[in-house]
């Protein structure tokens, strides 16, 4: 006999940061806001939906921003703000499951299958979430409601802002496939438009293909794309979820060639990422350094070292050697960073929810200067 089907809620606040300034400003209610630093090198972090309206989005550089919307107002982020607020939120969502699965400050996964408050639906239950998520901050909430994972991601989309949408058992495989296949959850720029020289532009042209023929195209990934494309998606909400990366980046006031400058912003970096190690007493062996070119393209240089990087000038070290490693510059260097991962012991995501969630798609790298967790 097949297992009832799970019960699976994606939250996903509106707008989050843009929504917590509305919210604390009555001003700014209504007017096109980015998050971010309106400065000639500044970046949007976050768009209310009023900026939206003129396509400005986060990731995109304020120049353009202000470009597109001139009458955009620029307000400077507030992370202690926007942390303590999601703490809000998941204590809520505490009092219905204790498997909650955060993707990111304003987005997570909850399994209400054995729900404690007793509701009869999952549809009551994203309903109640979302009512007390108003009551309580003031904000609006959307909700996607499935039987797995990457459906109610897909469907928490469907009715934003501060909307609902279901998926029902049995009607994920329709679902999917008449969607474009850049609106799928692990479906990057880059894999996107590999997919569509293939052909392949909704949920119905990937179903058409064969396992053999992603698995040729996509390697690994290829399972992965043949099983969305039929509604199917094995993964458990995971409360314990391990982190996977920490990093900090700098964007640069003006390009910079010289190597003592981009040195300096390099090493800052890594001050930044081992100050948090001593915090959590976190360890890993992989040092990552990242480059941004003038011309926004991106590199990264890696090492893994045989054993934890056990202190700052091991790391300041590690990443002045990675980074030298692309002397002569072929341009101006715009923006850095420092990441360190291949942890030595599981970390979990419980306590700080992520992070700032800065190197998802939608929000990284979005500041003069962002730290981002995974």
């Amino acid at each position: 006999m097949e297992s009832e089907p799970r019960k699976i809620i994606h939250i996903d606040m509106d707008a989050f940061f843009a929504s917590v300034e509305q919210r604390d400003d009555p001003s700014l209610k209504g007017r096109p806001l980015a998050v971010g630093h309106g400065a000639r090198r500044g970046v949007v972090a976050a768009a209310s939906y009023e900026a939206r309206a003129f396509g400005v989005r986060s990731a995109m550089p304020s120049t353009t921003a202000l470009r597109q919307c001139p009458q955009l107002v620029f307000v400077p982020p507030r992370f202690e703000v926007y942390k303590a607020v999601s703490r809000q939120i998941h204590a809520i969502f505490a009092d219905y499951t204790d498997l909650i699965e955060p993707l990111s400050l304003d987005e997570a996964y909850l399994d209400v299958t054995l729900n404690r408050r007793g509701l009869t639906t999952a549809t009551d239950t994203a309903l109640e979430i979302r009512a007390r998520i108003l009551a309580e901050t003031g904000l609006n909430a959307s909700a996607g409601i499935s039987y797995n994972k990457f459906l109610a991601k897909l469907a928490s989309d469907q009715r934003k802002p501060n909307g609902q949408f279901v998926v029902p058992p049995g009607k994920g495989e329709a679902f999917v496939q008449g969607l474009p296949i850049g609106r799928f959850h692990g479906v990057g720029a880059v894999t996107e438009a590999k997919m569509k020289r293939l052909g392949i532009h909704t949920g119905e042209d990937l179903h058409r293909q064969t396992l053999a023929f992603l698995q040729h195209h996509f390697g690994k990934s290829g399972s992965w794309y043949y099983a969305i494309a039929r509604g199917e998606d094995q993964r458990q909400v995971n409360p314990d979820r391990v982190r996977k990366s920490s990093g900090s980046e700098t964007t640069f006031d003006q390009d910079h060639t010289a190597p003592e400058l981009i040195e300096a912003g390099v090493l800052a970096m890594a001050d930044d990422v081992w100050a948090w190690c001593e915090k959590t007493g976190a360890r890993a062996r992989t040092v990552t350094v990242k480059i941004k070119w003038a011309d926004f393209q991106q590199a990264t240089r890696s090492r893994s070292l045989p054993s934890p990087v056990a202190d700052r000038a091991t790391l300041r070290r590690a990443s002045l050697d990675l980074v030298r490693s692309v002397y002569p510059p072929r341009l101006g260097i715009r923006l850095v960073g420092v990441t360190l991962s291949n942890f030595d012991q599981a970390i979990t995501l419980k306590d700080e929810q992520l992070g700032l969630g800065l190197d998802s798609p939608l929000a990284a790298p979005t500041l003069a200067r962002a730290v981002h967790f995974a």
